[in-house]
């Protein structure tokens, strides 16, 4: 049980800040997460990992020479937001190019992806190397599919080894891949994590039994076995690894057992004593192994096995001197301190003069963001609980972290009379900033193109507002690739789409067609309880998720339904905005 702190929301802020207080010798603060405090040699790769904070010492503790220059660091289990891994990522820059590195989760794809483009726009020359180690996740033949775990750390050292030797941005590119391509991984869970605040864990196996292939964000395993004696567990994960080994395996491995949380190191030693056994049986040579916590899951009790299958090319690599807070190998020279100054995002704001017509409907924009808040935050618990089934349970947490920043950011810039556009955009940065995850991304992404489609107007028609839904489901889909049918929040968000679009089309007002349209998402919200998952974190685990309604699809609904049921109300009917523009039917609106 995660005990100490003072908010729950302010967790992995202030555990960060006290981490970098306890490592000034190695990393600097920045915003959105650390970087390495000492100097980076002109003209050197920056390799910059990250991902959701609860998993020390990855991510912020492999900050250091011979490792990462920088770590971009999310709330728990979430990734870190596109203006986190950007800021980051300019302040580690050395001037030789930047690689992205980190586990193949949704939500990081996302926002290290917009971070990337971001990078590249500007000059920064970026490129991306997923980790997919987990075996578990996905079969071999579509291993691009499958998950990062503890191989992270094969892939950030050898990266960062080659990065530290001055090798160029496409040798540092090449050797990550070719490391995620030789590594394997296999975990086991004897019961959940509990995220800070929450009474229970995300989940439990029964009494006797072990959870097997699971993440490490909580997500229960793909199966559950009778308790084995270390034995037979060592064998276990072994034969399961070897049976997956790459093509071009040669007879060098680096073994890895790694701790989740609460397993003693007593019996983390215990294990690798009978694993190195089985591996030499195999005739393979263990070369530098790990035996500790490298990869975490908060309090999770349980493990996981590495295997990487070593050349002469990456043996070289492994074995380089590393100095970082939690991982260090070889004697690295020493390094001066370097002074940080603040990276700003380069976008600055204009002045703008709003119109009349924009602030009005900028203030309703902040009203309806508000009754988004008020569902969210009502039913964040049933949100969570779903999506622990086969998730992680962090979608309630998540969603409301970004709607509350969103919700206050929204109704700053509408207190300062600025336009619809500004309000929107403001509220969609803050949603995808404080959320993180796949959810943060989308949705702040959505509202920003929302805002975008409404613009600074002189005035406004019924059809306006049928572009802004456009946009808003544009966005979404576009960015997140999925489909209907994926059990995802798509499946809610194109019958609500096409719904809307019918009724207003046939002449319904605004509110009419949003309420026809919130009928709609939330009937197809419930029906995906028949799917199984085809995205996301629940895909390995689709036989939990039947019976069970998406997440994501269920509070689309519930929004849908809120917002629908808000701008039918008397008090939004009284704005000038919303008279404005109920008062034109949706056909022919436009003209």
């Amino acid at each position: 049980m995660t005990q100490i702190f003072d908010n729950p929301a302010d967790f992995a802020d202030e555990a960060l800040d006290g981490f970098v207080a306890a490592n000034r010798g190695y990393v600097a603060r920045v915003d959105g997460g650390v970087v390495r405090s000492t100097e980076i040699p002109a003209g050197q790769v920056a390799l910059v990992v990250g991902g959701g904070s609860g998993h020390y010492p990855a991510f912020a503790g492999l900050v250091g020479p011979g490792l990462a220059a920088g770590s971009a660091c999310g709330n728990m289990f979430a990734s870190p937001a596109a203006g986190q891994v950007y800021r980051v990522a300019k302040a580690a820059n050395a001037g030789g190019g930047v690689l992205l590195s980190y586990g193949n989760y949704a939500g990081d794809v996302l926002h290290f992806g917009q971070a990337q483009l971001r990078l590249n726009a500007e000059g920064i020359e970026t490129r991306t190397v997923l980790v997919t180690d987990d075996i578990a996740s996905a079969p071999l033949d579509q291993i691009e599919k499958r998950r990062g775990i503890a191989g992270d750390l094969t892939v950030f050292k050898i990266a960062g080894a080659a990065a530290e030797a001055g090798l160029s941005l496409d040798e540092v590119e090449r050797l990550a891949i070719k490391t995620n391509y030789r590594t394997r991984s296999l975990g086991v869970a004897f019961d959940g994590c509990t995220l800070p605040g929450a009474s229970e864990p995300l989940f439990h196996v029964p009494a006797g039994q072990m959870s097997l292939g699971l993440g490490i964000h909580g997500e229960p395993g793909i199966s559950e076995h009778p308790m084995p004696t270390a034995s037979e567990l060592a064998e276990l994960l072994v034969s399961r690894l070897l049976e997956d080994k790459p093509d071009d395996a040669g007879d060098r491995v680096v073994a890895i057992v790694n701790g989740l949380g609460t397993v003693k190191y007593d019996e983390l030693f215990l294990l690798f004593g009978k694993v190195e056994k089985l591996l030499s049986a195999a005739n393979l040579t263990v070369v530098e192994p790990e035996c500790g916590e490298l990869v975490t899951s908060l309090d999770m009790s349980g493990l996981s096995l590495t295997l990487l299958w070593l050349d002469d090319e990456l043996e070289q690599f492994w074995a380089a001197p590393a100095d970082t807070p939690a991982f260090r190998k070889g004697n690295t020279a020493p390094r001066a301190r370097r002074e940080l100054s603040r990276v700003e995002d380069t976008a600055a704001e204009e002045t703008e003069k709003a119109t009349a017509a924009s602030a009005d409907l900028g203030r309703l924009a902040a009203a309806v963001l508000a009754q988004v808040r008020d569902v969210v935050v009502e039913h964040e618990a049933e949100l969570g609980d779903l999506d622990a089934i086969a998730g992680d349970g962090d979608h309630g947490i998540g969603m409301r972290r970004g709607v509350d920043a969103a919700a206050a950011a929204g109704e700053q810039k509408a207190a300062a009379g600025t336009s619809v556009e500004r309000v929107l955009t403001a509220a969609g940065e803050a949603w995808s900033e404080r959320a993180g995850g796949t959810s943060g991304a989308l949705w702040g992404t959505a509202v920003m193109a929302a805002g975008l489609a409404l613009g600074n107007r002189d005035s406004y028609a019924a059809g306006d507002a049928a572009a802004a839904v456009s946009a808003f489901s544009n966005a979404i889909t576009e960015l997140g690739k999925a489909e209907p049918g994926d059990k995802t929040m798509v499946d809610a968000l194109v019958p609500f789409r096409d719904a809307f679009k019918e009724a207003f089309d046939g002449g319904a007002s605004l509110a009419g067609a949003l309420t026809t349209a919130a009928a709609a998402a939330n009937e197809a919200a419930r029906r995906t309880a028949d799917l199984r998952p085809l995205k996301g974190r629940a895909r390995p685990l689709a036989e939990k998720s039947l019976g069970h309604p998406d997440p994501g699809a269920v509070s689309f609904g519930l929004i849908a339904e809120r917002v629908a049921t808000y701008l039918a109300s008397d008090a939004a009917a009284s704005t000038p905005a919303a008279s404005h523009m109920a008062s034109t039917a949706g056909k022919g609106a436009t003209e």
